[in-house]
């Protein structure tokens, strides 16, 4: 099989996803099992152990993907649509999930006395559990309307591949359901992360945290932002121009590439919000919001709440 270069990309970035993807989320599975066993499970403990359980999943068909490149598909036909259950469930799971942690992170910032009132692991783990349910919903009836086949193909070079084309009967129900997916999986968490990313920087921006403090904020927010928008918007683009031409994009497998870049990003992320906060901080930030006006509480709910975050700062968010 020749290599040419849109291969050679493929093989480069199924490597490295591999290489890169796998110690980062085994070091994050490490720290976030660590910090449960030592402070108890917190909502951020519950959405890192369910991004790395999808990462992980993505990880370990990386092989397969690596063979795929090379020699195209020569696992057994049934193989491809559990290998494209895995993938797509990885890469919708892992942006809702990621979705999750941006409106928590906005959360505690906007609201610090109630979100502190009432974030709970088990709440997270509800949150999780639907997000999901959500993914896997779609990824039945996906599989239910295509038909049921194997999706195993050959292209024009008579190589074998996996979910690369599909017939027109497949193509006038997948072309809609993707776009449907693209705009419900997508479009939705990206405009919630925007906003909550948008208002986290005009918040922090106007309180009184130290300088420090407000760097660490402000590059958490734009990071997790950065990472969704790169990694899971080409791959969505591809659905919205696939429906509009109503048929297969051929660029949607470079596409999925971004896709499989979360795998080692999306821990970088989750290690920056790992590091404990100084509960200082926790009250200092709690009383700068306060005194913002974001909070409309009254002075003695305030001094209360206070004295709640002094108590339980040491089990914080992060």
């Amino acid at each position: 099989m020749e290599l040419t270069v849109s291969c050679f990309v493929s093989l480069l970035v199924y490597i490295l996803t591999f290489l890169l993807g796998l110690p980062a989320n085994l070091l994050v599975l490490f720290v976030y099992i660590r910090k449960a066993r030592k402070h108890g499970a917190t909502p951020n403990v519950v959405y890192a152990l369910n991004l790395c359980v999808a990462n992980l999943a993505l990880v370990s068909w990386m092989p397969v993907k690596v063979a795929e490149t090379l020699q195209g598909w020569s696992l057994p036909a049934a193989v491809c649509p559990i290998f494209s259950f895995f993938l797509f469930s990885s890469v919708y799971g892992s942006s809702l999930i990621l979705t999750a942690v941006v409106v928590g992170r906005y959360l505690s910032i906007a609201y610090p006395i109630t979100y502190k009132l009432y974030r709970r692991a088990h709440t997270s783990c509800l949150v999780s559990a639907f997000l999901w349910l959500l993914v896997l919903v779609h990824l039945g009836f996906a599989y239910i309307a295509e038909g049921g086949g194997h999706f195993v193909s050959l292209s024009e070079e008579n190589i074998s591949a996996c979910y690369e084309n599909f017939t027109e009967e497949q193509l006038e129900v997948l072309v809609p359901l993707r776009l449907e997916m693209a705009l419900l999986l997508f479009l939705v968490p990206l405009v919630l992360s925007a906003f909550c990313t948008l208002r986290c920087l005009v918040l922090v921006r106007h309180s009184a945290l130290p300088s420090v403090g407000k760097r660490r904020v402000l590059a958490i927010a734009l990071s997790t932002l950065v990472v969704f928008v790169v990694c899971y918007l080409p791959y969505n683009v591809s659905h919205v121009v696939g429906f509009v031409l109503y048929t297969n994009v051929e660029w949607r497998s470079e596409a999925m590439l971004s896709c499989s870049c979360n795998v080692f990003l999306e821990p970088v992320v989750m290690l920056m919000l790992s590091v404990s906060r100084n509960p200082q901080t926790t009250r200092t930030q709690a009383a700068s919001i306060i005194s913002h006006g974001e909070c409309k509480d009254d002075k003695a709910k305030a001094n209360k709440a206070d004295t709640s975050i002094k108590v339980t700062a040491r089990h914080s968010w992060k």
